[in-house]
């Protein structure tokens, strides 16, 4: 199916950056808001996307005037009843997002695609709120969307192949790069980036550095910036709620470190509320961090680990090569989501299965027996590298691993 004009419902960060890609691509696009207000801001927001465009010479005013009347802004669902695809990109609430989606159902032509940007829920359980759970999708983007290539696609298990494979071409239309993924907590990357981050968030909490000196390792290992900043930037209490969705969806491996949930218990979200992991607002003065951590070892009884790299990227690894067992995604789709979504380093392989495969699948499997000796069981090795180093597919030293080096 063609699209031929496009909604959004919810005018944030999000959803105007998701709308201005799509009338960037030339298809018309409405946002649905719940006021006139933000109506108004978000029709705002994605005009600002286009000055900065127009600013850095990208674009003349004249391009902006017509990409913006491709750009309408409603507060009527009745305004969204020819679009060919509906996108939600409203409060990441199961809840909200089910009534939202049974709204649409009411409204939008029968023949329309139902789209989720959620980036953890379940796309079966937002599709349940509807009678057309085969026309219901994920379509996660990532922030910020007229930035970030990709775009995991996420069947639900009522969802048709033929939306599938329209939603993909849809978001190649968009001059994104979409991956297929089967639908799972936290889906592909939130799931992998998760077990990185919160392991940085126990190396923390176990005194086994501080958050510069973790971030400046990451840095020079080749990420485009350290956890702590990273998840300062997304926004500690969202990082939490998805943490929180991981450990429902995957037990002990996946317990959010302690000290997230301190983080957000004293409101430190990161750099919207003045302060995170990091200080943002000066004139304020908030709780020394080194108290925080205390406070945990306190009640955890666990300090004095020792940090490594390969301690965070082992459990990202680790984590991807579960997604692989799973059949969440293909090798290579692992390793795009992952270079595309996160900025995986490219001098590392461009993706964790091809780390992996550089490192030696002998030598990962022996480093996550250890850490699990000496951390516990979230660094239990997935059964599949068992099986690797089985069969002696160990990586680029035997010409074949995750990938083949003939």
């Amino acid at each position: 199916m063609y699209i031929y004009k496009a909604a959004v419902v919810g005018g944030g960060a999000m959803g105007s950056g998701i709308a201005q890609v799509i009338s960037y691509a030339g298809i018309p696009v409405v946002i649905k808001e719940v006021n006139e207000e933000l109506a108004q801001k978000a029709y705002e927001r994605v005009k600002s996307i286009y000055q900065r465009r127009v600013d850095k010479g990208k674009m003349t005013p004249e391009d902006m005037e017509k990409k913006m009347e491709l750009v309408e802004v409603t507060t009527s669902y009745e305004d969204l009843e020819d679009a060919d695809i509906v996108i939600e990109a409203v409060y990441e609430n199961l809840d909200v997002k089910k009534q939202v989606f049974k709204e649409l159902d009411e409204h939008v032509q029968p023949s329309a695609i139902l789209a989720s940007n959620t980036s953890a829920l379940s796309i079966t359980a937002i599709a349940s709120a509807t009678k057309r759970p085969e026309k219901v999708i994920g379509m996660h983007f990532f922030n910020p969307a007229h930035v970030m290539k990709l775009v995991e696609v996420i069947p639900g298990l009522a969802t048709s192949d033929e939306v599938t494979d329209d939603v993909v071409t849809f978001s190649e239309t968009l001059r994104k790069i979409p991956i297929i993924v089967r639908e799972c907590p936290g889906f592909l990357v939130n799931r992998v980036l998760m077990a990185y981050m919160n392991e940085a968030a126990y190396a923390l909490q176990e005194g086994a550095a501080t958050i510069e000196e973790i971030d400046k390792a990451a840095v020079e290992f080749g990420w485009p910036m350290g956890p702590f900043t990273l998840i300062d930037m997304l926004g500690i209490d969202v990082a939490y709620e998805v943490a929180e969705i991981l450990y429902d969806g995957y037990g002990e491996r996946m317990k959010p470190a302690k000290i997230l949930f301190k983080m957000v218990e004293r409101k430190r979200f990161g750099q919207k509320s003045g302060a995170g992991f990091y200080v943002y607002d000066q004139s304020k003065e908030y709780e020394p961090l080194e108290k925080i951590i205390e406070e945990v070892q306190k009640e955890t009884g666990v300090k004095g680990t020792k940090f490594s790299m390969d301690r965070l990227m082992y459990a990202m690894i680790n984590e991807a090569v579960l997604a692989f067992q799973e059949n969440v995604a293909t090798a290579a789709d692992i390793d795009m989501g992952t270079l595309a979504g996160l900025g995986f380093p490219q001098d590392k392989g461009g993706g964790p299965l091809h780390y992996a495969d550089k490192i030696g699948i002998d030598v990962l499997l022996e480093g996550l027996k250890k850490f699990t000796e000496e951390l516990g069981p979230r660094f239990w090795p997935a059964y599949h590298l068992k099986k690797m180093v089985a069969a002696g597919w160990l990586g680029e030293k035997t010409k074949k691993g995750f990938f083949d080096y003939a």
